[in-house]
């Protein structure tokens, strides 16, 4: 028998293949092994002992109805100051399917999500309140519009069970995060939300991004809906949130703006602004100069002479600001971030 002869070059790429290593829970053909988590559950908490053990419970009889075990729960502590970490152990220790992530000292929502994404496995994700809020029993809902073709879904609290002081000012924000970003959702707020596991891994979420997800997902070219879920009032405890929260979120709303819609092309943002400021401060003088020629008006003792001419100042350094950050962003070495769907 002839003895096969085996180019270098192909024992080279047989070495190489060979010695790839592929991530713990994915083969080598990058796919998901059997032992791979399907739902992966992400709740950010501060001090919520009291309702930790009974959440478990609801969690571990919706998820072993839809995943077949093949599930984890990753409770973020967010720097409590009560034994809720002790809670999650004992929990641990019960199931191992619950794990836990214990930050040193209060970093917020945001960065309690971040944590938990970074250690989710599973295909898909969901995030919930741990405060009984948010009702379990909405996840095979979410798993199923999410079956559907979609990347983000956001669940819609349309009976919320929360007092005036929080409904009211919430609307307004749902209302205004609305119109600016272009996604018609009416609950940006409610934590209870799924993710395909390509979403989470693309998103970067500080300060008070959050609330922003579902805008920045969109924003990056996935899919994003929403579906109205149960809510429930709180049954132990006090809300975490005060007013300072929207705030907060305004300036951050500016920030996703700004870093998203108008991060490649600053010149849109401050030339647009620019422009409706410095036409407006020219539309004063024309006006203010015609009545002059006219005799009608004197232009010594017109202050509104004095606001064009300034609006006018104003626009032009905007413009200049847009043009100088188009200037830096053409010549920037860094390579573009573009999301692709896939290849051939």
């Amino acid at each position: 028998m002839a003895q096969e002869i085996v180019k270098p070059e192909e024992q080279k790429k047989e070495r190489n293949t060979k010695n790839i290593r592929y991530p713990k829970k994915y083969n080598q053909d990058n796919q998901p092994r059997r032992d791979t988590p399907f739902i992966s559950v992400v709740i950010p908490l501060l001090n919520e002992e009291e309702s930790l053990p009974e959440l478990a419970l609801q969690l571990e009889n919706e998820l072993k109805k839809i995943s077949h075990n093949r599930y984890e729960v990753i409770f973020v502590d967010d720097g409590s100051n009560d034994s809720s970490y002790s809670v999650i152990k004992s929990i641990n220790q019960r199931n191992r399917r619950f794990k836990g992530i214990r930050f040193r000292r209060n970093y917020g929502k945001s960065a309690a999500l971040s944590a938990g994404f970074n250690s989710a496995q599973g295909m898909i994700i969901i995030t919930m309140d741990a405060d009984l809020q948010d009702d379990p029993a909405e996840i095979p809902n979410l798993v199923k519009k999410i079956k559907e073709g979609y990347d983000l879904v956001s669940g819609w609290k349309k009976k919320r069970r929360d007092p005036i002081t929080k409904t009211i000012p919430s609307r307004f924000f749902n209302f205004i995060t609305s119109v600016t970003s272009g996604v018609r959702l009416h609950d940006f707020n409610c934590g209870l939300k799924a993710y395909k596991r390509a979403v989470v891994k693309n998103l970067q979420v500080y300060g008070e991004m959050h609330r922003y997800l579902p805008a920045l997902a969109h924003w990056q070219g996935f899919k994003v809906t929403e579906i109205p879920v149960t809510h429930h009032a709180r049954r132990y405890g006090k809300t975490k949130f005060g007013m300072t929260r929207f705030i907060k979120g305004f300036l951050d709303l500016l920030t996703v703006l700004f870093t998203t819609r108008y991060f490649k092309r600053p010149l849109h943002f401050f030339g647009t602004i620019g422009t409706i400021v410095g036409l407006t401060g020219f539309g004063i003088d024309l006006w203010l100069t015609i009545e002059w020629f006219m005799r009608k008006t004197s232009l010594s003792n017109r202050p509104l002479a004095l606001l064009g001419v300034a609006l006018i100042i104003v626009g032009v350094q905007l413009v200049s600001m847009g043009l100088l950050g188009e200037m830096i962003t053409k010549n920037s070495l860094e390579k573009s971030n573009y999301q692709i769907s896939e290849r051939i």
